[in-house]
């Protein structure tokens, strides 16, 4: 994967944070790929080659972040939760 630089301009107001430029870079990725995610638009895999970690070290990121893994709209889950219940109901025969 070839990297591409640009320049991006950043509001004086938060290199008052203590940022460095290596800082600014790091979270300007992690929250491009974090939206793009969360948008549907790449896979938790494809995310976490892109930010150099693990499968795993993703899913942590994402819940440091709040932001939901799965996304169900409530008719998904509630066939979620009868898959589920029909699953416990064979089991338990």
């Amino acid at each position: 994967m070839k990297d591409t630089t640009f320049e991006v301009r950043v509001p004086g107001p938060l290199l008052e944070f203590g940022f460095d430029e290596n800082e600014i870079q790091r979270r300007t990725v992690e929250g491009l790929v974090l939206s793009l995610f969360a948008e549907g638009r790449i896979s938790s895999g494809k995310a976490a080659r892109l930010l150099k970690v693990s499968r795993v070290g993703f899913l942590r990121l994402l819940r440091r972040r709040g932001i939901a893994y799965v996304n169900y709209t409530a008719d998904e889950l509630a066939d979620e939760f009868a898959a589920v219940d029909a699953l416990r109901a064979k089991v338990a025969r």
